[in-house]
């Protein structure tokens, strides 16, 4: 039985996934996000990441997340020796200190069998046999970190020095190994918007938006230009919010890493839902999702007069988002330090803007939640 395609769409996301802030790391047809340690066959077949030969080591996200739950379909022969690394590095050297290696393999192959962390902790059930379809649920906060097979608890491991943030990676060790339905819902969010007033945030003074708070709790800009300023200052960080767009192809954004006090002087993650010739893959200004002016958002993944969520990850020089959990883009930033970020690489943290952009913007934001991440970029 193909336990992970139960009642469910192969790699996508059910309605109750995203509005609970789940997003998809795979998106079933190409390997976007995931950049390879190796040289090795990695590739997309029948809506599943497969590997089967080559030099050993990762297909790792180009992302890094920090507390998370994440889920993954998996399948190998029990010849094989693989594993999910969580938190890792792109080139991890000791899985008992700067990752954690989830294992898929028999127990002949290796005494931390499927459902343990190589050198760390064994799992507390017998082995599986993989050569069907399972199942893996992890659930990583801090130091606590607890992991299912098919929904029973197999493992549940606190570090005593734990790692604070890391890839997900995909290992290539002996033998052919399938994933599918890889997602991620990060956990540790807290509110940045109290749903009553601008409590922690401030217009900028002089300028046409209008920015107040809606009887039903939500954030609305009218009007533009103008901007909305954060009092708080995030540098590496993760941002969940929700989107309403009151007009056809209005024109909004969320800056980040912003100059404290100054117009727009940040990264934008625009808000743009146009499309030319019906056609998804081809945004008319850059597409909600975009990092606007740098790179294109590679779908247009949301509608006008919808609700929908974004999420935002950004680490160093990384960054990426997700529209409707879908991954739309993923830039590096490659251009010498500046501290502007319209200028150069801004690794400082700044504040979120959320923008005004003209007479006709009419938009809504509800639930604004964000964690800084702890821990050095790898």
């Amino acid at each position: 039985m193909a336990r992970g395609a139960v009642g469910a769409e192969l790699n996508t996301l059910s309605p109750e996934e995203l509005a609970e802030g789940w997003v998809l790391l795979f998106d079933g047809e190409s390997l976007y996000g995931w950049t390879q340690t190796s040289q090795a066959d990695w590739e997309v077949r029948d809506g599943a990441i497969r590997v089967t030969e080559g030099e050993k080591g990762l297909l790792c996200t180009t992302s890094e997340f920090a507390d998370y739950a994440f889920k993954c379909d998996f399948r190998a022969p029990k010849t094989t020796n693989s594993g999910i690394f969580l938190r890792t590095p792109l080139a991890p050297t000791e899985p008992a200190k700067d990752c954690y290696e989830l294992n898929i393999a028999a127990p002949d192959l290796s005494p931390f069998y499927t459902g343990g962390f190589v050198n760390r902790q064994k799992a507390s059930t017998p082995a599986i046999d993989t050569s069907d379809w399972h199942s893996y649920e992890v659930t990583a906060e801090g130091a606590h970190l607890v992991v299912k097979i098919n929904g029973e608890t197999v493992l549940d491991y606190t570090d005593p020095a734990p790692v604070p943030r890391g890839r997900i990676g995909l290992q290539l060790n002996l033998g052919e190994v399938e994933f599918r339905n890889i997602k991620l819902k990060p956990l540790g969010l807290e509110s940045i918007f109290n749903g009553k007033d601008l409590t922690g945030w401030k217009p900028y003074p002089g300028k046409a938006s209008v920015f107040s708070v809606t009887p039903a709790g939500e954030l609305n800009v009218k009007n533009g230009p103008g901007q909305l300023e954060s009092a708080g200052q995030f540098g590496d960080f993760t941002l969940q919010l929700e989107v309403f767009s009151n007009g056809k192809h209005l024109n909004s954004g969320v800056f980040f890493r912003s100059i404290p006090g100054e117009v727009t002087q940040g990264y934008e993650c625009q808000i743009q839902n146009g499309y030319k010739d019906d056609d998804r893959t081809q945004p008319t200004d850059f597409g909600t999702g975009a990092f606007y002016r740098r790179q294109k958002a590679r779908k247009v993944a949301a509608d006008d007069f919808t609700w929908f969520p974004m999420t935002l990850i950004v680490s160093g020089a990384h960054m990426a988002a997700w529209v409707n959990g879908y991954p739309v883009s993923d830039w590096s930033d490659t251009r010498p330090a500046s501290d502007n970020p319209r200028e150069g690489l801004r690794r400082a943290a700044g504040t979120l803007i959320i923008q005004g952009h003209d007479p006709t913007t009419d938009l809504s934001f509800r639930n604004l939640r964000a964690s800084e991440m702890p821990g050095g970029a790898k």
